[in-house]
């Protein structure tokens, strides 16, 4: 058995010190929405307990969706190299970016020389810019692929953006996978079905994923962005596929969204005969250690889908 684990969406605080120069863009709305807002719900304390409880689990591996920063400046993407190396080994750990990793037109790049070695394929270079992805790593009888949805984008939107040549690539990545026999994790940042957010925060492409999903095939899709643990259902070219979300790994109980989890997802068996179960594990009060939350067997044919996208 292959045990993945799942954590999206960290937002690592406090915010360090800001210049003027560097509020003069898109990143004064983001500020402000930090001290507001996230400032209160995105804890470092509540992400530490979630980690904590997430490694006496003993994943194999982890994969982390993207949103590791808040407004992508230069310090708070070396922080999040820093919150890496202490989280572990990059050959254990599988990151893609979040829309906040690429807050302004730059720090993209500035992001994928920090977290080269969590975003870099078996046998590739480090990527220097989003021509690097997507990537595929073979951890046991898992292929994990990480697909970049992050991109700049204007004040009030957080959009990601898929488009024709990652498409490509990812079908062949995702055909090679197939021929090895491998259990095939498409990893991105944001969901990609339709009505999952707002249309402000919406993944653009999404046909463009959803027919190379259903043309080269997957077992399961692992998405963030939503601060959410959601559960939809995308078809695929041997049936329906999981795509399941996550709530926000530091997000502190009592506000709208749900306290921090996290995912554990169990893959047992051999190609065209997985067996998959994932179980949501997180905070349910202040004073509650993480539990578990719910258990879904996600083997096909096992359940009715939630979604279908």
């Amino acid at each position: 058995m292959f045990r993945l684990a799942h954590l999206s969406d960290v937002h690592l605080g406090p915010l360090p010190d800001v210049s003027y120069r560097e509020l003069v863009s898109k990143r004064m709305v983001g500020y402000v929405n930090w001290h507001r807002n996230r400032r209160r719900v995105l804890t470092e304390g509540v992400l530490g307990t979630i980690v904590a409880d997430m490694q006496a689990s003993q994943p194999d591996h982890l994969a982390v969706t993207g949103d590791l920063v808040n407004l992508a400046l230069d310090a708070e993407i070396e922080l999040a190299r820093i919150w890496l190396e202490a989280l572990g080994r990059p050959d254990d750990i599988s990151v893609v970016p979040g829309n906040h990793d690429a807050y302004v037109p730059g720090a993209f790049d500035k992001t994928c020389r920090a977290w080269g070695p969590w975003m870099t394929g078996d046998g590739a270079s480090p990527p220097a810019d989003r021509n690097g992805f997507p990537y595929m790593r073979v951890r046991g009888q898992v292929a994990l692929i990480g697909v970049s949805t992050a991109r700049a984008t204007a004040p009030f939107m957080a959009s990601g953006f898929f488009r024709e040549d990652q498409s490509h690539r990812l079908g062949g990545m995702l055909d090679h996978a197939a021929k090895r026999g491998l259990f095939r994790v498409v990893m991105l940042h944001h969901p990609p079905v339709r009505g999952a957010v707002p249309q402000h925060k919406r993944l653009f492409g999404i046909g463009l994923f959803q027919t190379a999903i259903h043309k080269h095939g997957a077992e399961l899709v692992l998405h963030g962005h939503s601060h959410m643990p959601t559960l939809y259902w995308i078809g695929g070219r041997d049936g329906q596929v999981p795509v399941v979300g996550a709530a926000a790994g530091g997000q502190a109980p009592g506000d709208s969204k749900p306290a921090a989890q996290y995912n554990l997802l169990d893959i047992d068996g051999e190609a065209g005969a997985w067996a998959i179960r994932l179980t949501r594990r997180g905070l349910t009060g202040p004073a509650m250690p993480p539990s578990d939350i719910v258990s879904v067997n996600l083997t096909p044919g096992s359940l009715v889908p939630e979604r279908a996208g």
